[in-house]
Formats: structure tokens, sequence, C-alpha cells
């Protein structure tokens, strides 16, 4: 003992300090959980949407190549070839009509070849002594109520629009097409071109017959048809099945041939002298219950 320290005073005990080591690389090192991670459901939603879009657009995509395109029969000439053909200038000929008979399968046909005319569709039943029609008859069907079936265009107006009937004759620049398609693209040509085109009934398409007609019977028929480029009006001389008619046309080698109504109307041509020659009876003329509605095909001199 300090005898300098005084004897009241002990000594300040001495505090253990301790020191605690931190692991760094544990610390740094991440929690890794076992539960598995929540997707968000909006993304499966989504895909889950898209998914269904792409099947609606492949099955519209596929409805719409399967009504434009299978038609039940081959086709002969494109509706851009067809207007390729109204686009060209006309040949210069004589107008007239030559008229031949005929009798394929036993079904006897009157032929009417045109030449040197240019189609139009009008509302005013020509008259006999109107020495610039060569021909005239029906076109499109119409319903009781006055309005009609199938797209129908008369100089560049366009007064009904369906693609229902496949078959179509199409005027304009002084040409006439016949053709097969639901496709309205020569409609609408024509109607720029202020021509004329209405829709009818197929009989023969690419030399074939379809798979089926709708008008059943036996009656007076009547036809626009088509070899290579020339156009002909043909009758049947007594009454026929459609079936038998189209079957007859398509023996006699048209290639394509649409239907016209109308079997036993008045109607007249002129040979190539300008003279008048009666198509049935001429004590039918004029036609007088559907006045100002039956859409004529008149046929004058081309300009």
């Amino acid at each position: 003992m300090n005898n300098n320290q005084p004897s009241h005073q002990r000594p300040t005990p001495e505090v253990a300090i301790i020191t605690i080591e931190r692991d760094e690389e544990q610390a740094s090192t991440p929690i890794i959980s076992n539960r598995p991670k929540r997707r968000h459901p909006l993304l499966w939603i989504t895909a889950i949407a898209l998914l269904f879009l792409g099947i609606g657009a492949a099955l519209y995509a596929y409805k719409s190549w399967h009504f434009y395109h299978n038609l039940g029969v081959t086709i002969s000439c494109t509706p851009a070839q067809n207007i390729e053909k109204l686009k060209a200038t006309p040949a210069p000929r004589e107008p007239q009509i030559v008229m031949t008979t005929d009798s394929i399968l036993g079904v006897g046909l009157n032929i009417y070849t045109l030449h040197g005319v240019a189609g139009t569709i009008e509302f005013q039943e020509p008259d006999t002594a109107d020495a610039s029609v060569y021909l005239y008859c029906r076109s499109a069907d119409f319903k009781a109520d006055g309005s009609y079936i199938g797209s129908l265009i008369a100089q560049g107006k366009e007064l009904a629009n369906s693609n229902k009937r496949l078959g179509y004759m199409a005027m304009a620049n002084g040409n006439n097409v016949v053709g097969i398609a639901r496709s309205e693209e020569v409609k609408d040509y024509v109607a720029k071109q202020n021509g004329s085109f209405f829709r009818q009934f197929i009989l023969v398409s690419n030399g074939e017959l379809p798979p089926r007609f709708y008008l059943h019977g036996k009656v007076e028929r009547c036809a626009m048809g088509r070899i290579d480029n020339q156009i002909y009006y043909i009758t049947s001389r007594n009454r026929e099945t459609m079936w038998s008619f189209a079957d007859a046309l398509r023996e006699y080698g048209f290639t394509d041939a649409i239907y016209i109504t109308g079997g036993k109307d008045y109607a007249f041509y002129r040979d190539k002298e300008g003279k008048r020659h009666d198509i049935h009876n001429p004590a039918d003329y004029p036609h007088k219950k559907w006045a100002g509605i039956i859409p004529w095909l008149v046929f004058r001199k081309s300009k």
C-alpha cells in the first residue's frame, strides 16, 4: 500500500470491453426464398385475348376467301381481265344481229350473234320504229315491290347491290362482257365509266355447269353467252328446264352463259340492212304491267 494514498479510497475496478465482429461476407449474401414468384394475372388475360383475336382473324380470312373464291365452278376470265376488255377500244364493225338456229341434245336454240353494238340498261321499252336499236331483251330480275335482285347499274347509277347471283354482264366504253365472279370489281369500274351492269344466275362457267339450279319447271329460256370474245343472245324454241337449257349451251360450246328472264316476252332484232325481225309475239308489245320498272338490256350501234 502506498503510504501517500488516503486510506479511505478504494481502487477503481476494470470494465471488460466485449467486441462483436460481423461477418461482412455473410451479411451481404441475399436471402433466397423457396416461395414461387406470383405472375401478374393481367399478362395471362392479355395473352389469352391475343390468342382468341388471332383465331378470329384467321377464321374471318378463311371465310372471306371461301366466300369470294369457292364459287362451286371454275372461271374462265377474272374480273381484272374483263376490266381490261372493257377498257379496250372497240373494233369498228357494221352493226347487225345474225340469227341462226340449231338443235343440241334435243333442245332447239335460236342464236343471235351481236356485231358492232354496245349494250346499256334502259327503263323505257324501245320503240319498234327506233332504227338505232338492234336488239333488246330483259336483264335483271325484280320483286313485286319494284326492288331489284342482284347488283344493278344503269348508265353509272347504282340501283341495287347484291352479289348473291354470281353471273354478270357489264357494258362500258362501247364494249360488252359476260363473266362469273362474286367480286364487285367490274361493277365498280363500270359505275365510274357511266356504264351498265347486272347480275343473274350462272348457266355455264368455263364450259361447266353449276352444281345446282334455283329455278325449276319447264318454260321458254333465254341467256346471254360468250364464246371467246363474241357475245350472243340465245333463246330456246320450246319449254325447257334450266338444266337441259344450260347443258345444251355447254354442249354447243359456250364458255360462259348467264340466265335472262322473260322467256316469252316480246323483243326484236335488226339484220345488216336494218330490217326489224320480231322475237316472240308482237301482240304482247308493249309491256304495260311493269312499265318503268323493267330494266331492259338494249343494244344500239357502237359509237
